[in-house]
């Protein structure tokens, strides 16, 4: 099994690129895709979860129910400083998911969950990389 930080922290992994002027690596063609979740959104479920009685049985999903590609995250990640990032493409890695995307379809029934960002354009997940951007350079 790989390092769980090359699996889960490729949103770090570009950000800490970017942030030193070097370019984020994608592995494969950068069209597979993730369903990235924001920590307002854990600590709602997560919260939701603890309060909600029998939930403690059930086995729920965390994300939005929405996919983005790593080659619209990196793009993204360009916005705040109007560069554009150009990406270093390796071979794909061998297991690696093609996509991924959370059924969030058990959380809403039983929490009433509705994922409150979204990793878009203008969601507090985006101006929180703004920030962490125009801070850093």
């Amino acid at each position: 099994m790989r390092d769980s930080l090359a699996i889960s922290g490729v949103l770090f992994q570009f950000m800490l690129a970017v942030l030193e002027g070097r370019s984020p690596t994608i592995y494969g063609d950068g069209e597979h895709s993730r369903d990235f979740i924001y920590i307002e959104n854990v600590v709602d479920l997560t919260l939701r979860a603890a309060e909600t009685p029998g939930a403690s049985a059930e086995i729920l999903n965390g994300g939005t129910g929405a996919r983005i590609t790593l080659n619209e995250v990196v793009h993204l990640l360009g916005e705040p400083t109007g560069r554009q990032i150009v990406a270093n493409y390796g071979p794909p890695r061998e297991g690696d998911i093609r996509d991924s995307q959370a059924d969030i379809s058990l959380a809403k029934q039983t929490l009433g969950y509705e994922p409150r960002v979204q990793f878009f354009r203008r969601s507090p997940a985006h101006l929180g990389v703004v920030s962490t951007t125009l801070f850093r350079t």
